[in-house]
């Protein structure tokens, strides 16, 4: 193949779905095998992640020679035409705790970005075969069934906010509806873009984590923004760096609603 500039989205969003597939059938060999008797199992994460990520980059070597893997940081180059220009970010797995544990919810990420500007994000979930997709300033999709965020009804007793497993430490909460950790960020991101959730606070994350989930939900409607409603930029984590303040994803017309319900302890 010319490894050029000639790659068309159809072929690059195939090859996608195929290999989010495939890296999560291999994930499945390491699934729920954690050590019993610890908490974490740190080495068996590890080893599965880097054998994922093995996987992830010969196989888009041997398909895109000219693209790049996301590795930690980026350095920030002038704009392209070339087949340089795209840049793959490749997360082996989200909800490491549920992975060692044997809990379906976690999943593996991966995002395309052209120039530095988002086109593709796709979030699998092996254990239960859930697929998350969407393109750009298009539709988002839960397999083949378009999906929307939820924005019409207020927040009510039925209501529900998703949250990071500390979020107890960091807030007061009067949210009228249910609060729950499900152990999984992209997850909690995909289930707001679908309508299963309100909201979500997330916390802690880095660009690797939310490359993917962040073109997921912008297509369903809605948005990850700083807590206090402003507008938040991930391209300034391509450094690496984590993002040490507390995000909240939802449609705009709740961001206000959410706030009122929560209130940071000193």
């Amino acid at each position: 193949m010319d490894s050029g500039n000639k790659y068309d989205i159809e072929e690059m969003a195939g090859f996608a779905k195929d290999i989010i597939r495939q890296a999560g059938d291999r994930a499945l060999e390491f699934y729920g095998k954690g050590k019993p008797q610890i908490k974490f199992d740190e080495d068996l994460v590890t080893k599965a992640e880097l054998s994922l990520f093995d996987f992830f980059t010969r196989q888009l070597q041997a398909r895109f020679p000219d693209h790049h893997a996301f590795r930690d940081n980026v350095d920030i180059q002038e704009y392209s035409h070339e087949a340089e220009r795209y840049l793959w970010i490749f997360d082996p797995l989200d909800g490491v705790a549920n992975f060692q544990a044997g809990i379906p919810i976690w999943g593996t990420s991966l995002a395309l970005l052209d120039n530095y500007w988002p086109i593709l994000g796709l979030f699998y979930m092996p254990a239960t075969g859930d697929l998350f997709h969407a393109r750009a300033d298009k539709d988002a999709y839960w397999g083949d069934e378009r999906i929307y965020i939820t924005n019409t009804d207020p927040i009510n007793d039925e209501s529900l906010l998703l949250t990071y497993s500390r979020f107890h430490q960091k807030f007061h909460s009067i949210f009228p509806g249910k609060v729950r950790s499900l152990g999984c960020t992209s997850a909690h991101i995909c289930y707001v873009a679908m309508g299963r959730a309100d909201a979500a606070v997330i916390a802690n994350e880095s660009f690797q984590d939310l490359a993917a989930a962040r073109v997921i939900i912008e297509a369903a409607g809605g948005d990850i923004c700083r807590l206090d409603g402003s507008k938040f930029y991930l391209n300034d984590y391509l450094n690496g760096q984590r993002i040490e303040e507390h995000l909240l994803v939802a449609s705009p017309e709740k961001v206000s609603q959410i706030q009122k319900s929560l209130k940071s302890i000193v």
